[in-house]
């Protein structure tokens, strides 16, 4: 639902917001003022359009090159911190007061809805553009993500869930949903879930008390306990994306060829306007995975491998803490004491906490545009050209960065998941503190 400017600024709903005229721009004309700096090109749709799905009748998915992003959908989003961060993200993302801008979407309620916002804090050259005319045209660029449907919006899993075929699905065998969070038959799940997802504890692939990733043995049992075959395509769900992740990733290093997560979890589910279900869904067990356990042992790093690693110049530890855990301040588990750092571990940015990544993501929790996570990487110093190796404090926030990472189309990647943890908890491994520039 498109809200009115009023109740974007948590007014009430009672109060009606004012309507404002946007002017709008020719595709010849728009076309001219793509390599001009006092004019941005901002995509308002849902990020999943940006990404490269093609949402809403739009011939080509993807965005126009050059464009930033800027989604309707978040001004929606309740947060106690979403005016300075929408602020932010305007700044970031260069739209500013003294520039022309041009708003585009596909369903002509996006842009005026993210007009009317701008319009409020006192941006006034707007324009309004409907990218279906510039997708018609072939000779016109668009881009995506090489990789964009390893991310899947709401409407997507809504058609897999009434058994449709959607985009990028047609070659999928048997496509299962499950619902990744903590605890058996967790609270979250006995809330709500999305329809026909059958529940998956964290604890089943990473056993307590130590919440390691578990044996090639145990995942492989896991693998048969749900009914898992190589073959599956896979879309992880869940109230804590960082879960999905985790899960998803986990679910590859086992040897699913097709494994994919709905972007912005359960939150995006109902911000589409679609309901959850309270039904719990059983596992089917099966007899065969179909393959080798692990399928793509690559994928994930042991501290032997990692040492090995840390040995080359063509591989780059990229940690994924927050700066206070980087540099030894904290260790930012409850459960574990040590702090510092792995000597050579590249500050890879993450968030505030350990249960935070606010610099991967936008407000609603989806993927960040990926031209912004580069300039974050290339502000640290990281190689992109070098097999890039993610870690954190145990492999949850770094799984997320792992797969944005290859959604971009970074395969020559992976994920070091015992992380912090498990590096510190064997005295004999080097550790590092501080501020390495210092």
């Amino acid at each position: 639902m498109v809200l009115g400017l009023l109740s974007l600024s948590g007014c009430s709903k009672k109060e009606e917001a004012k309507d404002v005229e946007l002017k709008t721009i020719s595709t010849k004309d728009l076309k001219a003022k793509l390599e001009d700096d006092s004019w941005v090109i901002v995509d308002t749709r849902i990020n999943d359009a940006y990404n490269g799905w093609k949402l809403d009748g739009v011939s080509r998915g993807g965005h126009i090159s050059g464009a930033v992003d800027f989604s309707a959908n978040w001004l929606n989003v309740d947060n106690k911190n979403k005016e300075e961060i929408l602020d932010e993200a305007l700044k970031t993302k260069g739209i500013n007061k003294d520039k022309n801008i041009v708003l585009y979407d596909s369903n002509e309620k996006d842009s005026k809805s993210v007009g009317s916002y701008l319009s409020q804090k006192g941006y006034t050259n707007i324009y309004t553009y409907n990218v279906k005319e510039w997708a018609k045209d072939e000779s016109l660029a668009m881009e995506s993500y090489e990789n964009y449907d390893r991310l899947v919006p709401a409407e997507i899993v809504k058609e897999v869930v009434d058994g449709k075929t959607p985009e990028t699905f047609e070659g999928s065998k048997n496509i299962k949903i499950i619902e990744a969070s903590w605890g058996e038959e967790s609270e979250a799940y006995s809330k709500g879930h999305v329809p026909t997802s059958v529940h998956i504890n964290t604890d089943t692939v990473e056993p307590p008390p130590n919440w390691m990733l578990a044996s090639d043995e145990e995942l492989a049992k896991f693998a048969l306990d749900y009914g898992f075959t190589k073959d599956d395509t896979i879309i992880v769900t869940g109230p804590d994306v960082m879960a999905s992740y985790r899960v998803a990733v986990i679910l590859r290093y086992i040897g699913v060829n097709d494994v994919r997560v709905l972007n912005g979890g359960n939150n995006a589910w109902v911000a589409a306007g679609y309901e959850l279900e309270t039904t719990s869904n059983a596992p089917v067990a099966g007899t065969d995975f179909g393959g080798k356990i692990p399928g793509n042992p690559d994928l994930i790093v042991t501290i032997p491998e990692l040492k090995e690693e840390l040995k080359s110049d063509d591989s780059v530890l990229v940690d994924n803490r927050s700066w206070e855990e980087y540099i030894g301040e904290v260790s930012g588990y409850s459960y574990h004491d040590k702090k510092g750092r792995i000597p050579g571990a590249v500050y890879g940015y993450a968030g505030t906490t350990s249960t935070t990544l606010e610099d991967y993501r936008n407000i609603d929790n989806t993927m960040r545009n990926s031209d912004e996570i580069k300039d974050l990487w290339d502000k640290a110093g990281i190689d992109i050209n070098k097999k890039l190796i993610f870690m954190c404090g145990s492999g949850w926030r770094a799984a997320e960065v792992l797969t944005y990472a290859n959604v971009m189309g970074y395969d020559n990647s992976a994920l070091y998941s015992d992380g912090w943890i498990g590096w510190s908890n064997n005295a004999s491994n080097p550790v590092e503190t501080g501020d390495p520039a210092k």
